[in-house]
């Protein structure tokens, strides 16, 4: 299986459940462990972290992207970063079934990005299912939320600290609490 077979595979939604996708995964998660073990072993610049995370990404990340290891994944190559992106030290990305960060998003520490889910009946709890993370431009996310598969964040929109976000977010929103709620409306100068 390559890169580009699975991220195919998993925009469709179904269960990550063939021997062949399962051996794809653990190479990728053992891949992704080197690359992440050698990014948090020590203190590297900031031009050091891009190319760490180039090679964790599989493409030139923006020169404009600045990230405070430690940073971890359990596969990386399925990672959109926009310019401008800011994440913070501490942040879990688990990215099957991607993770987009559009153009000037802030990530605080301790965020989780989680990708996949488990079936909920006993039988299927075996399998996971992945859905994308999709935040639009100028979002910022608060240390300690956890973002669940799914989910869409509009541009301009807050997530409070501490939140659990389990469904969309509309644009120019602060959200907070478990499971994260609209708190109110934030006014743009367009508005």
């Amino acid at each position: 299986m390559t890169i580009n077979e699975f991220k195919d595979y998993v925009k469709t939604g179904r269960a990550l459940d063939t021997e062949e996708i399962h051996i794809f995964m653990d190479e990728m998660s053992d891949a992704a462990r080197r690359i992440t073990f050698r990014l948090n072993a020590a203190y590297h610049t900031p031009t050091e972290v891009r190319a760490f995370l180039s090679e964790l990404f599989g493409y030139d990340v923006p020169s404009s992207l600045r990230v405070f290891p430690p940073f971890y994944t359990d596969f990386g190559k399925n990672i959109a970063i926009g310019e401008n992106v800011f994440i913070n030290a501490c942040c879990h990305f688990q990215d099957h079934g991607g993770v987009v960060i559009g153009d000037g998003s802030q990530i605080g520490h301790n965020v989780v990005f989680a990708t996949l889910n488990h079936g909920l009946s006993p039988e299927d709890r075996k399998h996971t299912y992945p859905a994308p993370i999709v935040l639009g431009k100028n979002v910022w996310v608060g240390s300690n939320s956890t973002i669940l598969q799914g989910v869409t964040i509009g541009d301009n929109a807050v997530v409070a600290a501490g939140s659990v976000v389990t469904k969309d977010v509309a644009a120019n929103t602060v959200v907070g609490g478990v499971p994260a709620k609209a708190i109110k409306e934030i006014k743009t100068k367009e508005a």
